[in-house]
């Protein structure tokens, strides 16, 4: 089958509209026919999506789309009830801990009084009491946090001992048949208490009135709790030589002594904590200091709450105008959900791309005119705000492979529209004036 080849000044004028058409894509930021340096964009501006930072149904949207609203007008309203209910249990609470931070702050006033009170009563009493022979200085002559520090240091000396003496015990009976001995021991124990008890009923059977038979019955009750005591304190001195005995006894005489030592400095150390260094004024400034940190708890508790609250109601960050509306009331939002998108339109930029041979005649806070296809005949100043750092390849409006091929330079400009003509998304021409 035989084709037939197009004339050939047809194929001349497509050849030559193909090369016009790449040559104009790829030199479209080149220049006009008056030299200068043009470019082609799209307006912009700072766009923000409006979110809430609470999860909540919407009860009220208060703006509509394209109404401009000034910096933290209110846009919309979520459900308060829940935070409300909660809030009214944090106030409650609150109230409650004021209370007893004021009960607390009572209770501790009191106590200091009386212990000061003592304090004094106390102190009366060292000047007046003479100190032991062995001493060279009054009671009054150490001060009495110094008296309280040594006391203190002697009740653990005490409790040291009192761990020692019963260490010592523990190995004395150890070396003893340690059966046996115990057995003999519980059996004295329990013999000496059944003696004390019918010692006790013995003489009350004696001072009974006609008491005929009942002195008797208790008189035997006594022999026999008298016979197994001998017989116990037998058995149990049979497990025990002289040298044993001894040892036995005198541990356990360490025993009870150091525990007297220690109760009695326990007692020296109570006299001597008095005014604010006694235990019932530390334990009532315990007290106080914990209703305290519960008052501190709860007003923070409520702030949380009255936080959460304030943030029921979305404000708007900037002055601008509502591109879209997103939410209806009764819907329910979750936090981020973007509920608004509003733009600060008096701050429209435009980006445009300018060929690396170009890139020496442009400079941050040079001019440039631009036109849009809405207006014609009416320019906009703008302002280079910022120059790219890098070169880029394949810019948005550049189709071809040449043009992909090239590299060039996104450009930042500051459009100035006092009387608020332009839009978001229309295509404009930017004619760079020469400095």
């Amino acid at each position: 089958m035989n084709h037939r080849r197009p004339p050939l000044p047809a194929i001349i004028i497509v050849a030559l509209l193909v090369i016009v058409s790449a040559y104009f894509i790829i030199t479209q930021a080149a220049g006009d026919e008056n030299g200068a340096l043009t470019a082609s964009g799209t307006i912009e501006a700072t766009q923000v999506n409006i979110a809430p930072e609470l999860a909540g149904r919407v009860t009220e949207v208060l703006v509509d789309e394209g109404q401009s609203v000034s910096t933290n007008n209110p846009l919309l309203h979520l459900d308060p009830s829940l935070l409300t209910a909660q809030r009214a249990v944090a106030s409650a609470a609150a109230d409650s801990a004021t209370a007893a931070l004021a009960s607390a702050q009572s209770k501790y006033d009191q106590t200091l009084e009386a212990a000061l009170a003592a304090q004094s009563t106390q102190r009366s009493k060292d000047w007046q009491t003479s100190a032991p022979s062995e001493f060279d200085q009054p009671n009054w002559y150490i001060e009495q946090d110094a008296q309280i520090a040594a006391a203190q240091t002697e009740l653990d000396a005490a409790q040291t001992a009192v761990d020692d003496a019963l260490t010592n015990l523990e190995k004395v009976v150890t070396r003893l048949d340690v059966t046996d001995y115990i057995d003999a021991e519980t059996r004295l124990a329990e013999a000496r208490a059944a003696f004390v008890i019918a010692e006790q009923v013995k003489d009350q059977a004696t001072d009974a009135a006609d008491n005929g038979g009942l002195l008797d019955a208790a008189q035997d009750y006594y022999d026999d709790a008298l016979t197994e005591l001998d017989d116990a304190e037998e058995a149990y001195n049979d497990l025990l030589d002289t040298e044993a005995v001894e040892d036995v006894e005198y541990a356990r005489g360490r025993v009870l002594v150091a525990q007297q030592r220690y109760d009695s400095a326990y007692a020296r150390l109570l006299t001597l904590q008095t005014g604010e260094a006694s235990p019932s004024v530390i334990a009532a400034a315990k007290a106080l200091d914990q209703a305290k940190t519960a008052l501190s708890q709860a007003e923070a508790n409520l702030s949380l709450l009255d936080a959460q609250i304030a943030k029921l109601v979305v404000n708007a960050p900037m002055d601008g105008v509502i591109l879209a509306r997103n939410v209806e009331p009764g819907e329910f939002i979750q936090p981020g959900g973007i509920a608004l998108t509003m733009a600060d339109l008096s701050k429209l930029t435009i980006t445009v791309y300018i060929p690396e041979d170009r890139y020496g005649l442009i400079s941050v806070g040079q001019t440039a005119e631009v036109s849009v296809d809405s207006f014609p005949g009416v320019t906009f100043t703008a302002t280079v705000v910022h120059i790219a750092d890098q070169a880029e390849f394949t810019p948005r409006n550049v189709q071809t492979v040449e043009g992909r091929s090239s590299t060039v330079f996104a450009v930042k400009l500051s459009v100035q529209d006092p009387e608020g003509m332009l839009k978001i998304g229309m295509p404009a021409d930017v004619v760079f004036v020469s400095e």
